[in-house]
């Protein structure tokens, strides 16, 4: 099969990024001639046999960007002979789009619960969501896109209730995550250490926040619920323009000798050896792969009913699910009850147990196995 993926352009630290890399290592085993369009991607991002496409035309400003980025896929996709085109940007032109990003007109109504009247005015009269939101909905409507790949059934819902697709359109692929990378053994390898680095004591209870957009992610909440929960540390791994800020905030709440900022890290593993518990409350993620990898690495999980990876949580067990993650107090309880003795380790060996079926083998032949679905009706 000759498929052609698309992503506009490469974020070390992004989930969706990472997803791509694993999906072309995982389909070159299975096969599959793999061209990706983007504007640009480092080549040794990815394993596996591929060829890039570059669609890179000149803009300013993100609205430009993102419209000159699909016109210029489009007129490539039209110009070769793929099978099947899987898009994970919001173009017309594709056969596949997989809505890792979730949808953009559900994440504006998150979004604004946690703002005041000026931020509101500001979200509804700024240019690029209005793009987006158009962009969205011709995607979606259009007749020739013929699979979604839903990364959640919390995504698979938010389309049926938006766009009324139709079921058999709507596909829940969960991402995969190396077993073996991921694992409970980092903890031999990097708990002590990273510890030791950070000044952190042996038995400090420790919560780890992996991820960009800290607003949208949860961070200022996170913050704000660390203060009622005793002696415990906060470690931050991510980069993003609020961080400033939000250092600023945590020296002012009495918590800077328990909040660790440890900026954009490309190998994220030894932090999870380190951490007790990984903590997302976030306003809106369809499925986040650092949820996913925490898991993996036998860490219990704390985030809202507003992220996918809440499906794989039942409170008490894997982790906790907070209803509302602007609810500090909930969050807060949450903490607490995670950092009771025992509690995190007994949660992460649940949690691992849980994903122990989420290998790339398995994303791999799910993928496989839709665009040969897909394409047994066009050769008849």
């Amino acid at each position: 099969m000759k498929i052609a993926l698309v992503r506009q352009r490469y974020n070390p630290y992004g989930g969706a990024e990472r997803f791509v890399e694993r999906a072309m290592a995982a389909l070159a085993a299975e096969q599959v001639e793999l061209t990706l369009l983007a504007r640009s991607w480092p080549a040794g991002a990815a394993t596996g046999t591929w060829r890039l496409l570059r669609c890179d035309p000149y803009y300013v400003g993100r609205v430009w960007r993102d419209w000159g980025f699909a016109r210029a896929v489009c007129a490539a996709v039209k110009a070769e002979s793929f099978d099947l085109v899987q898009s994970h940007e919001r173009i017309s032109c594709c056969d596949v789009y997989r809505a890792g990003d979730g949808v953009h007109c559900q994440w504006l109504i998150n979004r604004k619960r946690a703002l005041g009247l000026l931020g509101r005015s500001a979200l509804a009269l700024n240019p690029y969501h209005w793009y987006t939101l158009a962009a969205e909905k011709r995607m979606f409507l259009n007749p020739a896109l013929r699979a979604v790949i839903c990364n959640s059934n919390m995504v698979k819902d938010e389309l049926r209730r938006h766009f009324g697709l139709a079921e058999e359109k709507l596909h829940v692929i969960y991402s995969g995550v190396d077993l073996d990378a991921f694992h409970p053994r980092l903890r031999q390898t990097w708990r002590a250490r990273k510890r030791e680095e950070l000044g952190i004591a042996a038995d400090a209870m420790v919560f780890l926040f992996v991820g960009s957009g800290f607003r949208r992610k949860g961070l200022p909440q996170l913050l704000r619920a660390l203060g009622s929960v005793r002696d415990a540390r906060l470690v931050v791994v991510g980069a993003d323009k609020e961080l400033p800020r939000l250092r600023r905030e945590a020296a002012r709440s009495g918590l800077a000798e328990r909040v660790h900022f440890a900026g954009g890290q490309q190998d994220v593993k030894p932090w999870y050896g380190m951490a007790d518990c990984f903590v997302l409350p976030t306003l809106y993620d369809p499925f986040p792969n650092a949820a996913l990898e925490a898991m993996a690495c036998g860490l219990p999980l704390i985030t809202s009913l507003q992220c996918g990876a809440a499906e794989l949580v039942e409170s008490g067990v894997q982790g906790y699910v907070c209803r509302d993650p602007l609810d500090v107090v909930e969050l807060a309880r949450c903490l607490n009850l995670a950092a009771a003795p025992g509690q995190a380790e007994r949660m992460g060996g649940a949690a691992r147990d849980r994903v122990r079926t989420f290998d790339l083998t398995d994303m791999a032949q799910r993928l496989t196995r839709l665009y040969a679905d897909l394409l047994q009706p066009r050769s008849r």
